[in-house]
């Protein structure tokens, strides 16, 4: 059976209570490794700070590990988030990535900060409004473009004889999407934390898109959140883990992702409890086969051309099996 769609692991590095960040860290490998047997397309990693449940604050580390430790499929980042970092400085981590790893690395870029405002202001962040500079600043070091007396035109990206992997543009708006398609690029539409609809983002990026070396055709992927368990009864139980530690960390509560049976424990403000009901409209939760309707009609009604998938589960066994299961739901064709 071929697979409805192709498929990519959007993976957050959750850290759980009572599980040492050391065990943690490896889970992204055990992840990526059975990514690339299962046919899954790519697996990216995202850029959080200032969380004591996510482990990824470096993309670029855990994307080196992760193709160190695989063999097929694409590594990226989803994404590094721009502003907080100086785009000579990203240019050439992934102008390095791309030597060590040919043909096998993406650089998915967004423009929030991936923490509060005083994570932002310890990364030294830019401002929302300075994002268009930066990415074109990016661009320039990468293709030589400054002008001849711009003083950047002096410092050459290194290493040489290497350019940057395939650039994504990741958003949730229109404008992110027209701005993707304009500059040739890959776009990535956020539905895993976005309640807006992905069809009219995908129309813009399609309508503005300019055909690029990497990108001759647009490419449009959806990221959804998803928890796959044997039925659907199970995958609800599991999911208090996610909707409990939310709901704390939106109230003020910052700690380790919580167990399901912490979660379930819990004793939750009114508050709380309409913070889990508003999110629990993002996120896709059931059997194999629920899951797969949901994801299927999210395709279906945005045109998505892949999809990637973020799993936060506490139990790093629970959340590989979630993986195998939607594997399987879709056909994908295992590597040899």
């Amino acid at each position: 059976m071929s697979p409805s769609i192709p498929l990519s692991i959007l993976d957050l590095a959750p850290i759980g209570e009572g599980i040492p960040t050391p065990e943690a860290m490896q889970q992204t490998v055990e992840l990526a490794r059975l990514g690339d047997a299962l046919g899954f397309t790519r697996v990216w990693y995202a850029e959080h700070h200032g969380m004591p449940s996510i482990a990824s604050a470096a993309p670029e580390l855990l994307i080196a590990n992760a193709a160190a430790n695989t063999k097929s499929i694409r590594v990226g980042s989803g994404g590094i988030m721009l502003l907080n970092h100086r785009p000579l400085r990203i240019v050439e981590a992934f102008r390095t990535l791309e030597a060590l790893h040919p043909g096998r690395v993406d650089l998915g870029i967004g423009r929030a900060p991936g923490g509060d405002g005083y994570a932002m202001q310890a990364l030294r962040s830019g401002s929302g409004e300075e994002f268009s500079a930066y990415l074109a600043e990016l661009l320039a070091f990468d293709e030589g473009g400054f002008p001849e007396h711009h003083p950047f035109a002096r410092v050459p990206a290194s290493p040489g004889g290497v350019h940057l992997p395939p650039l994504w543009l990741l958003g949730s708006s229109g404008a992110s999407a027209a701005a993707a398609g304009e500059l040739g690029m890959g776009y990535s539409f956020a539905a895993h934390f976005s309640p807006a609809p992905a069809g009219p983002a995908f129309d813009a990026y399609r309508a503005s898109f300019r055909p690029s070396a990497a990108f001759p055709e647009p490419r449009a992927m959806i990221a959804v959140s998803a928890i796959v368990a044997p039925t659907d009864a199970e995958a609800t139980w599991l999911a208090r883990s996610q909707e409990v530690s939310i709901a704390l960390f939106f109230t003020g509560h910052r700690g380790p992702l919580l167990s399901p049976e912490s979660a379930h424990a819990m004793v939750l403000t009114e508050q709380q409890e309409a913070i889990i009901e508003q999110q629990r409209r993002l996120w896709i939760i059931g059997g194999p086969e629920t899951v797969k309707a949901a994801i299927m009609a999210k395709v279906e009604e945005s045109e998505a051309d892949e999809v990637m998938v973020t799993t936060t589960i506490h139990a790093p066994a629970m959340r590989l099996r979630s993986y195998r299961l939607l594997a399987e739901a879709f056909g994908l064709t295992p590597r040899s």
